[in-house]
């Protein structure tokens, strides 16, 4: 099955349905489908969820919870115009999220904006 967001998918919410609804699409690389199903496993529900909570609603503001670096040179690099420099979100001490932000993709000319957070990789591990 074809989708518009190739080589990504949709990335849902850890447990349950979120109390807002999110403000962003959250995608994951397929690559890191797996691992974005291991998250929970891996650092508990409430943090997978807050993580969730943070990238659908505010990707681009500092986490409360949570330490944020926006990487620099080639690893920071956008995935093209309008996309933002790469996020590295801590999790805990053992996973890390590296994200993109774009306030209006589209996936084709004529396609309507929307926003849409793109996880592009999940690291299990210190560093």
């Amino acid at each position: 099955m074809s989708s518009s967001y190739d080589p990504m998918q949709p990335a849902r919410r850890p447990g349950n349905r979120p109390d807002a609804a999110p403000q962003y699409r959250v995608l994951v690389h397929r690559r890191f489908a797996q691992h974005y199903q291991q998250l929970v496993e891996r650092v508990g529900l409430q943090q997978a969820q807050q993580f969730w909570d943070h990238v659908a609603q505010e990707p681009g503001k500092p986490a409360a919870l949570a330490s944020i670096t926006i990487l620099k040179g080639t690893a920071g690099k956008p995935r093209g115009s309008g996309w933002s420099r790469t996020h590295h979100y801590e999790i805990s001490s053992m996973a890390r999220v590296d994200y993109q932000y774009h306030d209006e993709f589209t996936t084709a000319p004529d396609a309507d904006p929307h926003p849409v957070v793109a996880i592009l990789t999940i690291s299990f591990g210190s560093h």
